[in-house]
């Protein structure tokens, strides 16, 4: 569905601006200009584009900017919403572009002195590549003619005409340029040469005059000489570019509203192709893969004095690294364009932390440049050293590019973004391999693990989405040839042998930070915290208030949250430890038991293996709380599954079947096995069938399975307290804390404390030894939120499985809802003909606030309202989403759990929330009360 922007008041403000008028417009008022400026930075963003602010920035700044104009963002919402040009619009650009005429001395045109002129988009929020752009407008068969006598040079004067026909041929008029690439390839066919460079002027005027004619053929008109009817078709053309699907993708993908529309900048043209001494290209103040402070990018050497000082003055007016697009035109250098340049979050997190050290932005800053999200790449699998050496020496390492993105990948081969986004949504791993990428490969590289391309640079398309991704990506891979059509890439042998051929479906690795790519899987391991990564977390860990635990179940589950910061166990799950193949028959033993006694045999039998979980957790988390969930789900999940079991029956009666035609005393003992075994699995059917429920999430399970059969609690409760006692006894110190699942009602705990408080109590009488222990209970039931002052009087802290309360407050099974009908919600359902979207976000991904969090706030009030000092802790998986997070920390919860790897992103996200909380001031959250 088409997105349409509300239109904007705009009151008294100007509908366009020169680049100099618009500075001091945004700093005028009382006081300082520059602190004024600073205040309206964001409102001049929102109405001038983030280029159309930079480039008044600059030009105010002294660098040396090609003059031109800026037309507000809120033209682009009349456009939208009169469905036309706004009236009078083009003759306040003419006029405006007089005064751009009279600085350069050139006219637009003008068939002896002609002005040239870029028309550019430019939103609020940077959208590389997204929107259109229309170059080199104002040249006609007049024009072309007067550029090629003043810059004596015919040939330059036409391979600018045939661009800007293509270009504007395209993006205008809607031609594909696949059309004008097949005129260009057939004339540097007849002319011999290889490269456009070699095409003389003469034959660049023959290809113009190609260019008309496809332009005639697809249109029916001749290519406009008009340059006003130039200006207004491009202008109104990038005004359309909001809207187009790549852009639409884009905005939905980074969350940028839909309704804020592009400005329109019109420059006036400088040419990097003039002559030797010109060139363009693009710099980023800082390496934007590692965070190095080093100029990094495509330059002349020649110009590097001029960009080094004119790049470092930007940098410190903005605070920040800055991506420069420049032209260098006969020596003299002009800056295009600046914006804060995107960076990995290895290199985010790196001058984050050096700048703060440099003194350029203070602490809280340094923190809020850091998207927590992204911390997670630096964590992510890494290739193993020793596997990817004995790669490279079994002459598996196919070719080397531009280590343009960093990062590890694996996955098969897709040549087609198409093909990209499906597999992907089917779960697939696939790297998407291109000869170059553009904006409209976006959607096959979202889904993709990792990007390589043939042609292009370290600031190619490829190389800048990937890195904004967090994306893999080897770029510039020159020796490797696509053929499209057989679906396959070639590189050469690097001993001469034929060409190697990789098709569709193989496997490769790709290592974005060294430019390889690899035939097949390689070994991967698990990266620790950066040196400037443990800088910044532990600047976090002095800003924040909240807690921040780890979900584990194992030792090294629990190693790892410890090395990256966790201040302790938020859940562990006991049920996962039953899963393991040395306990899972002794589990099924328990279930299947036929009485108390045959029960408890099965579980004296699973109690040491719990004591040796327990022990190697606390041994762990020494000196951290460790909170234990008691068993959770309902026993048929250990089990397994009737239509399996029912197809073993059928394959063991065939079997039987077939051993009863011989003698019997032949196949004895195979009959016995036989028999035994299906008389095995007939029982598990049958158990399987008594445990079947119609709403298995609601039925026996938690709290009510350890009501129902309390020798089970009464099992982990001593697992739990022994471990404890042990570890005591080695001088390591155990907190445990247990919680029972799944309470409803406060009868459920009041019963379930009495069975542990007596079993605690035995165990700690036996050993002669007191253990400091918590009692609490899960808040995951609607009607506990709703009772949670009566649950207080029992339970010393609530965790929020925000996990389940989310499920039973929706009515939804989250796998089914993911599965059939959530990701319709998320991308819009049709009603009347239109895509309408129920859901913003997936509810089990960033905590609905509105209903499961008023059900939380209400739990907090209330529990807080019985025990002031109650601890309150989230222990879902929201508890490693940083906006959930924020929530948490608004409603004052005492700690969140994440997953071991998501811990740092926790610690940064808690932060953030403090700084945002106190930047608030006067409003106070519930933690502040």
């Amino acid at each position: 569905m088409k997105k349409v922007p509300a239109a904007m008041p705009q009151g008294s403000l100007p509908r366009l601006f020169l680049f100099e008028e618009a500075h001091k417009f945004f700093s005028a008022g009382d006081g300082d200009p520059a602190a004024n400026l600073a205040r309206r930075r964001d409102e001049m963003k929102a109405i001038l584009g983030g280029k159309g602010a930079g480039l008044a920035e600059m030009t105010a700044s002294g660098v040396q900017v090609p003059p031109g104009l800026t037309i507000t963002t809120a033209n682009c919402l009349d456009y939208y919403k009169q469905g036309k040009m706004p009236e009078g619009l083009l003759a306040l650009v003419l006029e405006k572009l007089a005064k751009v005429e009279e600085t350069v001395g050139r006219k637009l045109g003008d068939p002896s002195a002609p002005l040239l002129v870029s028309v550019r988009s430019g939103a609020k929020f940077s959208m590389p590549g997204m929107m259109d752009t229309i170059l080199n407008l104002g040249l006609n068969s007049e024009t072309v003619n007067g550029l090629a006598a003043i810059t004596a040079n015919p040939r330059f004067a036409f391979d600018s005409y045939r661009r800007f026909i293509q270009m504007y041929g395209n993006v205008v008029l809607g031609i594909d340029k696949e059309e004008f690439e097949h005129c260009l390839s057939k004339l540097k066919q007849s002319e011999g040469v290889k490269l456009d460079s070699e095409l003389s002027a003469a034959a660049l005027k023959s290809l113009v005059a190609s260019y008309k004619e496809v332009v005639l053929a697809r249109t029916g008109k001749p290519f406009p000489e008009n340059v006003q009817e130039q200006l207004a078709s491009a202008i109104e053309a990038v005004f359309l570019s909001w809207n187009n699907p790549r852009a639409i993708y884009y905005r939905d993908l980074n969350k940028i509203d839909h309704n804020i529309g592009t400005a329109v900048t019109v420059q006036s043209m400088v040419f990097g192709n003039l002559d030797d001494r010109s060139a363009t290209g693009v710099c980023f103040t800082r390496n934007p893969s590692t965070g190095e402070k080093a100029l990094f990018g495509e330059y002349l050497i020649h110009v590097m004095a001029q960009l080094s000082a004119t790049v470092q003055m930007l940098e410190s007016h903005y605070r920040d690294v800055q991506d420069i697009e420049f032209t260098v035109e006969s020596g003299k250098l002009y800056i295009l364009q600046t914006r804060a340049g995107k960076r990995t979050a290895e290199a985010a997190v790196r001058i984050a932390v050096e700048m703060f050290e440099e003194g350029i932005i203070g602490r809280n800053e340094a923190l809020m440049r850091v998207d927590p999200r992204e911390i997670n790449s630096i964590l992510l699998p890494s290739f193993d050293a020793s596997a990817k050496s004995a790669a490279a020496k079994g002459g598996r390492l196919l070719a080397v590019g531009l280590n343009a993105s960093p990062g590890a990948a694996i996955g098969e081969v897709v040549f087609d973004p198409d093909e990209a986004e499906q597999r992907g949504k089917n779960g697939e791993k696939v790297i998407l391999v291109r000869v170059e990428t553009c904006p409209d490969d976006i959607h096959g590289i979202v889904p993709a693990q990792g990007v390589v391309t043939c042609r292009g640079g370290m600031t190619s398309h490829a190389a800048v989405v990937a890195r904004g991704m967090g994306k893999p990506c080897v770029a510039g891979c020159e020796t490797m040839r696509i053929d499209a059509s057989a679906q396959t890439f070639t590189v050469p042998a690097p001993d001469g042998s034929p060409a190697r051929i990789v098709r569709k479906g193989e496997v490769i690795s790709i290592d974005g930070s060294t430019g390889e790519i690899f035939l097949g899987a390689i070994e991967t391991r698990v990266a620790g915290l950066t040196k400037h990564l443990a800088q910044l977390l532990d600047m976090a860990d002095s800003v924040r208030k909240l807690g921040i635990r780890a979900n584990a179940d194992t030792p090294y589950d629990a190693q790892v949250a410890r090395r990256f910061g966790a201040e302790g166990i938020g859940l562990c799950r006991t049920e996962h430890m039953f899963m393991s193949q040395d306990r899972l028959p002794v589990v099924q033993e328990m279930i299947l038991a036929d009485g108390l006694d045959s029960r408890m045999a099965a579980l004296d039998k699973l109690l040491p293996m719990q004591r040796q979980d327990f022990i190697g957790l606390f041994e762990a988390m020494d000196g951290l709380p460790v909170t234990i969930r008691l068993l959770d789900p309902p026993l048929h999940e250990f089990l397994p599954r009737k239509e399996e079991l029912v197809e073993e029956v059928r394959a063991l009666e065939a079997r039987l079947s077939d051993l009863n035609r011989h003698s019997r005393r032949k196949v004895r003992n195979a009959v016995a096995r036989a028999e035994t075994a299906l008389s095995e699995k007939r029982a598990l059917i049958a158990k399987v069938e008594q445990l079947h429920e119609v709403n298995p999430m609601m039925g026996l399970r938690g709290c009510r399975l350890g009501l129902v059969f309390p020798e089970i609690n009464v099992m982990q409760v001593r697992a739990i307290f022994e471990a404890a006692v042990d570890c005591s006894r080695r001088g390591i110190k155990a907190q445990p804390e247990v919680m029972i699942p799944l309470i409803g009602d406060v009868q459920e705990l009041n019963a379930a404390r009495a069975v542990f408080d007596a079993c605690a109590a035995q165990v700690m009488q036996e050993a002669g030894l007191e253990v400091d222990y918590k009692f609490g209970t899960m808040i995951e039931v609607p009607r506990a939120a709703l009772t949670a002052d009566e649950i207080a009087e029992v339970a010393e802290f609530f965790s929020f499985g925000t996990n389940d309360l989310t499920q039973m407050t929706y009515a939804f099974s989250r796998d089914d809802a993911e599965g059939k009908f959530l990701q319709h919600y998320l991308e819009g359902v049709d009603v009347l003909g239109q895509k309408r979207k129920i859901f913003k976000e997936n509810p089990f991904v960033v905590l609905d606030r509105k209903g499961v969090g008023k059900l939380m706030r209400m739990a907090v009030d209330s529990g807080r309202s019985v025990r002031q000092d109650i601890k309150l802790g989230i222990c879902g998986e929201h508890g490693g989403d940083p906006s959930s997070i924020a929530f948490a920390h608004e409603l004052g919860l005492t700690y969140v759990s994440s997953s071991p790897y998501r811990v740092p992103i926790a610690r940064l996200a808690a932060a953030q929330a403090q700084i945002e909380a106190d930047e608030r001031g006067g409003q106070a959250t519930q933690r502040d009360k």
